[in-house]
Parts: C-alpha cells; structure tokens; sequence
C-alpha cells in the first residue's frame, strides 16, 4: 500500500500492517492523555507512511492534525502552536525537532510553560522527546473497542484538521476543514481521475499542503501504491526505481524537467539540434486531449518525434508514467502541450485551501481538456464569475460541500470571505472559456494601476516572463509607478550555457548579472516577449537583473512558492527605485 526509505532503504507497508499500526499509535494517544478535539502538530521535510499513520491514527480517535510547512520561518511556527493550542506534535527528525525548538526564540520566550509533547517519527532517543516505537502500544480489546467508539462517533460535520494558508503577507491562517469537506473531495477527484488499484504513484511533495494530502486520500480510496521519495533532490532517481504512472506536481518540478531536456540539446550537433528542435516545435502544437481526432499526418511526425527525442524524457521518469497532475501556480500552456505530446498526460487544476482544495481540474479524457486554463468545475462544486468586465473576467466566487467551515479564531475575517447568499470569495480573477472552461487571469490583489490609470495583471506578465528559458524568478512592479518594470532572477544554467556559445567569459551569478553583454542579451529576451505577447500597457520597460534565488528560507516566497511580494519589495527597495529613476 505504501512505502518509503527508512536508512536508505526501502520499506514497504502492506495494508493490514498499516492498520495494526495505526491502532497501535492510537493507542498510544489515549494512553497519554490526549482526548477528542485536541490539536496535535506534523512537522516533517517529506512525506512518508509514518506520516499518514499518525494523521490516520489521530483522525479516527477525533484529533485534530495540524500540519506544518517544512519551510515555515520559526515566527510562523510559534505563531502556528500557540493559535491552534498546540497539544502535542509529531516531528520527522532531530534536524526537524532542533528546527521547531527556534520558534521559542522567535516569540520572545513566550512559548516556555506551554510545551508541546513531542513524538518522533524516528527511534532516535532526543531529550523530552517520545520515539515511534515507544508511543507505538499494543491495543487490548478494551481499547480497540474504545478507539471503535470513538470513531463511530465523529460527525461528516466535526472539524478533521486544521491548515494553515501560507499567505503573502501576515502570519498564516488557520483553515478549518471537516471530514465532509475532505471526503466530497475525495469522491470528486476519484470520478474524473483514471487510478485503481493497479496504479503505481509516487508521492514527493509536502505533505503539509493540503493538495498533496488529499491526492494521497484519493490514490489510498483507489487502492494505488504510494512510493514516497525523502527529497526533491532524490525525485529522478525515485522515479527511474519506482516507474510509477502517476504523481502530482508544481510547474517548476515540470519547468526544470523542459531545462533538463535544453541543457541535452546543447550537447547535440548541428543535426541532432535541428532534430530536437522541429520535435519540440511539433510538440508546442499538441492540442489533443488523447489520440482521438489527430490528424494522420502529425499522428505520424509525433510518433518519429516520440522514437528520436521524446523516449529519453519518457524513460527518466520511469518508462510507465501516464498522468501528472499538476497545481499550486500557473502551468505555462505551451509546457502543457509539449509535455503531453510525450505521451504523458500533463493536467492542471486550481484550488485552494479553503476549498479542501479542488475547485476545477482538465480531465484525461479527450475533449476534457484546454491548456491554458485550469479545466472545468470538478463533480459537486459551482463556480460564478463575479461582476465580470466586458472580457467576462471577475473573482472567481465557488459554492460547495468541499468548501471550509472558516478561519480559526478569526470570525471577522470569515464572514468577509462569504457573499451575502453564501458563496467564497476566492480573491482570484478569471473568466470561462469555451462555456466550460476556468482560465485564471490573476489574484484580485495583485492588480496595480500604473499613473496612466490602466489596471494591469502582473500574474500574467510574469507567466509570459516565465516562459523564457533564461528567466527562473520574476516579479513585476508598477504601482503608481508611469510603467512596469520587472526584477528578474536569471536561470544560471542556461545562462552559463548561453555564455560559451556567444564567447562571454563566465564568472559567477553575482558578477554575471552585471555584465553588459548579459544585460543586453535579457533586453532583447524583454523586448521579444514585449513584442509577441503582451499589450501596450503591460509592456516591460524596464528590468533588473538579481543573483540571489527567492526560497521560503529566505522570507521571499511562501511554503507553496507564491511570491511575497511586498518582502521582495521591500528587500529590493533600491534596485526598484533605479528602475524608476529615483
């Protein structure tokens, strides 16, 4: 059923194992005391069988888990315990525990007298901690009727667990989410995504989010085996040994796999490039949902394409990968298609916490899918353009049983959340296309007005900046400001490659960003994108160029590697205020 490394090894956990195991943690639980509606943390750097036992294990006897983001900043972490009176937690590791120990600093010494019992997934003693095995005990049939009682007495309606929001700007938000929410979810998803019990997934992505969390209800409801990989780093080798035929992804795992394939053509010849080249055109101008309806004809250039370029990316991933499901941020449409035209099925779907999260999702089927939008309302939910504009674009408005039951301790902010007639505000703005299809356009926030007194998106220049293979990281700016500027953090590698091809002599990122040549070479990059896509008020007039990559560490980016735009505002004061003359 699940399997994951345990001192570089595998260990695999069938599902009779899983469940004895889950009693016996329970156990454990109650025999500590902890009772019905406590809050007990999850702090871990990967996801793992342990973690969905002790999630399993604490939502049958009516806790309430409360993930952590392994990226959290230890002012979140304080925060995060003392808002959700944290009773207990469950920390990965000793790198892990020593991490949720710097909170105590970060909250002036508040946190001493109100300590949460620790658990450890590892069986590493650690001072005041409790390892897996001994929080592990054997339930007596006393107990395992217990444990029975109390699950049989959990309403659809009771609160499973608590979430909370990344968020731009401020300390995070705790989204109340009930088992009803999470399960309409489940039975959304597994309708319209092809998984049973003869599927292989991998699971890599944080566990913390609720996005990963869900998916692996669905695939545990489907009977699908789950191989966690223990690190991004460790993703293409998990892969290559698991060769699973399906896993979820954000656009940037996607993004470094399209460099991946670059960075081999530039080791081709001349016809091997010119080879390379017309298959990746070929692929940009897949538009199929499966083979039905493709044109002969390019039925038959994709499959050379497929035998002489597209096998090598197909068999990094294992050699059996059918689908990734993809969401978090915005996929670059043409990224999409050239990745579908390998044969694997790239899908993309939109939603948030608040909504347990899937609101829309492009479906496997042909004719199910559009790319450049996130796909149509998923089975059970409802979606409304609110106060559209003469382009049919409004904040998206959604209404369903998925839908959060509000913000802990925060009434305030979750009665400003609803319409009048009960609808959530999603704070995204969008449009139908196609009468059935939801194309996001931008977060209603993020919008500025330049001094000329147009409303600009930057989500969307940013998403055409993006779609340079020389741009990593990019925010634009222009508020009040006469026009949009951008800073740009470049992508080394194809930086570096693009030097010795065109004889600039190579340094390091910090010099390299101040390079003429480079410099000159980013404003003609701008000037095409200017040029092929966007308007004349979006145009990008200006740009700096910056070495240090935004991450969550750094304060720059949330867990779920959205921009915090106004802390990069904020660090790159100066540079903004060159770009504007002053």
């Amino acid at each position: 059923a699940l399997a994951g490394r345990e001192n570089g090894a595998w260990r695999t956990w069938p599902t009779d194992e899983l469940l004895a195991e889950r009693d016996r943690i329970s156990t454990g639980l109650l025999q500590l005391g902890l009772r019905h509606g406590d809050r007990v943390g999850i702090f871990a750097h990967c996801g793992s069988p342990k973690w969905n036992i002790a999630d399993a294990a604490m939502m049958q006897i009516g806790l309430v888990p409360v993930p952590m983001h392994a990226t959290a900043r230890p002012d979140e972490l304080a925060h995060i315990v003392q808002d959700a009176e944290m009773k207990a937690c469950f920390v990965s590791n000793l790198a892990m525990l020593e991490r949720l120990d710097q909170r105590r600093t970060a909250d002036g010494g508040q946190a001493a007298g109100r300590q949460p019992r620790i658990f450890l997934f590892e069986n590493t003693p650690a001072e005041g901690a409790i390892t897996w095995d001994e929080l592990a005990r054997e339930p007596s049939a006393h107990d395992l009727e217990k444990i029975q009682y109390l699950r049989d007495g959990i309403r659809p309606d009771a609160l499973a667990t608590l979430i909370y929001t990344s968020g731009s700007t401020g300390l995070p938000k705790g989204v109340m989410l009930s088992h009803a929410n999470i399960v309409s979810n489940i039975k959304s998803v597994l309708a319209i995504v092809p998984v049973d019990n003869e599927t292989v997934a991998v699971s890599y992505l944080p566990m913390s989010h609720i996005f990963e969390r869900m998916v692996t209800f669905v695939y545990m409801a489907a009977g699908v085996e789950i191989w966690y990989a223990d690190s991004v780093e460790n993703l293409p080798k998990t892969l290559l040994e698991v060769r699973p035929h399906f896993f979820t992804a954000v656009p940037r795992i996607l993004e470094r796999m399209y460099e991946r394939m670059l960075e081999r053509r530039a080791r081709l010849g001349f016809v091997g490039k010119k080879v390379f080249d017309w298959a990746l055109a070929l692929g940009e101008r897949y538009p199929f949902a499966g083979a039905h309806g493709m044109p002969m004809f390019y039925r038959m250039k994709l499959a050379l394409a497929r035998m002489l370029v597209f096998r090598r990316f197909t068999r990094a991933l294992g050699g059996r990968a059918r689908g990734v499901v993809v969401g978090a941020a915005a996929l670059q449409p043409r990224l999409g298609r050239l990745l579908s035209a390998t044969g694997v099925d790239v899908r993309e779907g939109y939603g948030l916490t608040e909504t347990s999260p899937v609101v829309a999702f492009n479906r496997f089927e042909p004719g199910g899918v559009h790319f450049g939008t996130v796909g149509m309302p998923v089975p059970g939910v409802d979606i409304r353009i609110a106060a559209p504009d003469e382009r049919g674009e409004g904040e998206i408005e959604v209404r369903g049983p998925n839908v959060m039951l509000g913000y802990l301790n925060l009434p305030d902010e979750t009665a400003a959340r609803f319409t009048p007639d009960g609808w959530l505000r999603t704070g995204d703005v969008g449009r139908m296309e196609h009468k059935r299809f939801l194309k996001i356009t931008g977060r209603k926030a993020d919008f500025f007005k330049t001094t000329t007194g147009k409303f600009v998106a930057p989500e969307f220049v940013e998403q055409r900046l993006s779609e340079s293979p020389f741009v990593a990281q990019c925010m634009v700016v222009g508020l009040n400001r006469p026009f949009v500027a951008a800073l740009l953090v470049p992508n080394f590698e194809q930086l570096e490659a693009w030097c010795r091809a065109n004889r600039v002599h190579w340094t390091a990122p910090q010099f390299m960003v101040l390079n003429p040549k480079v410099e000159k070479f980013f404003r003609s990059e701008i000037e095409r994108i200017n040029t092929e896509h966007l308007g004349s008020v979006e145009k990008v007039q200006a740009f700096q160029l910056l070495h240090d990559p935004w991450t969550p560490e750094n304060g720059l980016l949330t867990p779920t590697l959205k921009l915090r735009r106004q802390a990069i505002v904020d660090r790159f004061s100066e540079q903004v205020g060159a770009m504007f003359g002053r």
